[in-house]
């Protein structure tokens, strides 16, 4: 019982930081690395400025998936070693 639940929050993480990660790709797919100096093209200053607040706003849940998954991948490779561990020592 307690395998399919730690497989289940391990995929959950990895399918949310997945998820994550695309949406963050395909936000700066369209950033630009100028600077741009010129008060002409202020409307891409803030056409890119607004893409990097958007990118800002999900890194921190980027950040928690990854870490739930090492976290998840962790225990469970823990679990397995004990596993095998207790198994050996029988």
């Amino acid at each position: 019982m307690f395998i399919p639940v730690m497989f289940s929050i391990w995929g959950i993480a990895a399918l949310a930081a997945a998820a994550l990660f695309v949406y963050r790709t395909s936000l700066t797919r369209d950033e630009d690395d100028q600077i741009y100096l010129d008060d002409a093209f202020q409307h891409e200053k803030d056409a890119q400025e607004a893409i990097v607040a958007k990118v800002a706003k999900i890194e921190p849940a980027l950040r928690i998936s990854l870490w739930g998954v090492a976290g998840m991948t962790a225990i469970i490779v823990v679990y397995f070693i004990w596993d095998l561990l207790s198994q050996l020592l029988r």
